[in-house]
């Protein structure tokens, strides 16, 4: 997926891609772990994903690249979901993968073939709410990427089709009361046609979301309907003025999940923060020349801000940037 390009720049280092585990609360992620070979401990990038996905639907890609630029990458599967752990299976709650992340940076602290004090968060819509909360928490985090990000609950709400919207907030009812007498989840399809009972649910939804997934992927298209309710009240984007460390904001104009005024108004309130726009919608980022275009502006972001060989500073950035 999106390593179709001529660029030769990820063959500079050999990288293995080790099989890991870490605690999170009462159970455990599976990640992939990138190692280059390189002499001293290399800056790390944390990989997390959006709304329901595994790591299988596409992290590889971006972890490669970046990993072939001499950054040690770590690309982890949410608990209950993939082949991580956790009861129910599909359980799509907002704190629980916030406690993921932090589980993620204590993993990473712990060793010593990463360099621990340049931590970069990379998160991808959903995943990209939860890197910004996670960044604003954290003041030891040197750099964050947030691509096409998922800052306000609200107006992706408002951005659904009203009997998308209806059918899948008589769905979340139904789960919560169903959790309240300790029944079994009532699940909601993640991405389904345009306007049906699905999280997502745009004309462009069903075909992007699910092209994401490759064969025999750990991967079940619906999460426990709950997380609904939750979306609606959860707003990343109000966290974005704590964040202290460069970040980039991938905003795809034409985004049907992510609405990009939202997602630009609470951009340009990050201090050290630079804006990049893409004439895309939310799926196409992740595949072809959007891919392509997404990850060259991460890399040069990346690069610049936490270069490989350690400068002492990783702090060259001043305020937002919008080259549109």
């Amino acid at each position: 997926m999106g390593l179709n390009s001529a660029d030769t720049l990820e063959e500079r280092f050999m990288t293995d891609r080790h099989d890991v585990e870490f605690r999170s609360g009462d159970s455990f992620c599976a990640a992939w772990l990138y190692l280059p070979e390189s002499a001293a401990p290399a800056p790390v990038i944390v990989l997390g994903h959006g709304l329901g996905c595994v790591r299988d639907m596409g992290l590889d890609a971006y972890a490669r690249r970046f990993a072939g630029l001499g950054y040690a990458c770590l690309a982890f599967d949410y608990r209950h979901f993939g082949a991580s752990g956790g009861s129910p299976r599909q359980l799509l709650d907002v704190d629980r993968q916030l406690e993921d992340w932090a589980a993620a940076l204590a993993f990473l602290r712990a060793r010593d073939d990463v360099d621990a004090d340049r931590i970069i968060l990379w998160g991808s819509s959903f995943g990209a709410g939860h890197a910004i909360v996670t960044a604003a928490a954290d003041r030891r985090i040197a750099a964050v990427v947030a691509q096409c990000p998922f800052t306000d609950g609200l107006a992706s709400t408002l951005a659904m089709n009203p009997r998308s919207a209806l059918a899948v907030t008589a769905r979340s009812v139904r789960d919560l009361v169903s959790s309240w007498l300790g029944r079994p989840p009532v699940m909601v399809a993640t991405a389904g046609p345009y306007g049906s009972a699905a999280l997502l649910s745009s004309r462009d939804s069903e075909r992007g979301y699910l092209d994401l997934v490759p064969a025999a992927a750990p991967f079940r298209n619906e999460v426990a309907a709950r997380v609904a309710l939750r979306i609606l009240r959860h707003a990343p984007g109000r966290r974005i003025a704590e964040i202290e460390a460069p970040a980039l904001f991938c905003i795809c104009d034409d985004d049907s999940v992510a609405p990009a005024k939202a997602s630009l108004r609470h951009a340009r309130r990050a201090p050290r923060g630079e804006v990049r726009r893409y004439p895309d919608g939310h799926f196409a980022i992740h595949v072809g020349d959007g891919f392509e275009r997404a990850i060259a502006d991460q890399i040069d972001f990346i690069t610049t801000r936490v270069p490989v060989a350690a400068t002492g500073s990783h702090d060259r950035t001043t305020r937002a940037e919008d080259p549109s």
